[in-house]
C-alpha cells in the first residue's frame, strides 16, 4: 500500500477546471517530483494532500486512511505526520530563529520546552545551521532561510515532506547546498519527500520518479532515464525547454547554449 493515494481528484474555480482526475501514487521513502507548465496544478494538488483546500471529486487515502473529507479538527494527528517547506519560506519575522523552528512543537504541545530546545538544535543541526538560534530572520540569506524553513518542517519529526519550489531564487551554490540537504534527510531519516520545482536540472538529479501534469492529468510518469526516454513526447520537450531558459546561464550545465537544443532534457 502506497503511503499517499489520489484517484480521481478533480478541482475547479468556477469554469476553469484545474485538475480533472488525477491519478497518482506515493510509495514510502520515495522522492517524487511534481511537475509542469505554472497553472497546471501542482502547488494546488500539494495544498489538497495536506487538508487546506477540499476536493471537488475523488479520493486521497494517507497511510490507508480516506482524509478526503476529514473535517479540520481530525486533521491534526494527520498533520503531525507531515512538513511543508513553503516557496516564501514562511518565516515569523518577529520570531528568533529558535523560536520559529519550535513553533510548530509549542503548537502542537508535543513535548515540554527542555525536550524542545532538544528538537530545535537537532534540527539545526541536520541542516547545517548550529550556531543560528539566536538569529532574526532580517539577517539571513535566502539560502539560509530555506534551511530555518526546512529545519522547522522537520522538527516535527515527520513521515513526509512536501517542498513548494525550494531552490527558487537561490543562487547556484545553494540549489547544490538544498538538494543535499534533501536527499540526505531521504537517506538518515527514510522520510518520503515531494518535491514541486521548476528546476529540471535538480529535479532530474535528485529525484526516484518525476510525475509530469498536463490538462489537468497525470500526463507522464517515471523515473529520470524513462522520461529521458519519452523526450520526443511535445509536452514534455516544450516544457523542458521553456524550464532550462528560466535559469541563470551561470547555473546550467557546461555546453548548455543560451537556446536549449530541441530535445531538451537534461
Amino acid at each position: 500500500m502506497a503511503l499517499i493515494e489520489v484517484r480521481g481528484l478533480k478541482k475547479a474555480f468556477g469554469d476553469v477546471v484545474v485538475l480533472d482526475g488525477v491519478d497518482l501514487d506515493i510509495e514510502r521513502g520515495e522522492f517524487v517530483t511534481l511537475m509542469g507548465v505554472s497553472g497546471s496544478g501542482k502547488s494546488l494538488l500539494v495544498k489538497m494532500l495536506i487538508g487546506l483546500l477540499p476536493a471537488d471529486a475523488g479520493t486521497i487515502r494517507f497511510d490507508g486512511e480516506d482524509v478526503t473529507h476529514l473535517p479540520e479538527h481530525e486533521w491534526t494527528p494527520v498533520r503531525r505526520r507531515i512538513g511543508m517547506l513553503f516557496q516564501e519560506y514562511a518565516l515569523f519575522d518577529s520570531m528568533s530563529v529558535f523560536d520559529n523552528v519550535a513553533y510548530g512543537l509549542r503548537e502542537q504541545r508535543l513535548m515540554p520546552e527542555p525536550q524542545i530546545a532538544e528538537r530545535v538544535k537537532e534540527s539545526l543541526d541536520s541542516v547545517s545551521l548550529p550556531d543560528s538560534a539566536d538569529l532574526w530572520p532580517k539577517e539571513l540569506s535566502g539560502g539560509m532561510k530555506k534551511r530555518v524553513a526546512l529545519a522547522r518542517a522537520i522538527a516535527m519529526h515527520p513521515e513526509v515532506v512536501f517542498y513548494d519550489e525550494p531552490t527558487e531564487g537561490l543562487d547556484p551554490i545553494n540549489v547544490t547546498r538544498v538538494d543535499r540537504l534533501m536527499l540526505r534527510l531521504r537517506a538518515e531519516k527514510g522520510i518520503t519527500s515531494v518535491i514541486v520545482t521548476h528546476n529540471m536540472q535538480s529535479a532530474f538529479k535528485i529525484s526516484d520518479r518525476l510525475i509530469f501534469l498536463h490538462d489537468g492529468q497525470v500526463a507522464l510518469t517515471g523515473t529520470p532515464d524513462e522520461l529521458r526516454a519519452r523526450r520526443e513526447d511535445p509536452r514534455l520537450r516544450h516544457f523542458v525547454e521553456a524550464s532550462l531558459k528560466r535559469l541563470p546561464r551561470r547555473s546550467r550545465p557546461p555546453g548548455t547554449p543560451s537556446e536549449p537544443p530541441p530535445v531538451g532534457v537534461p
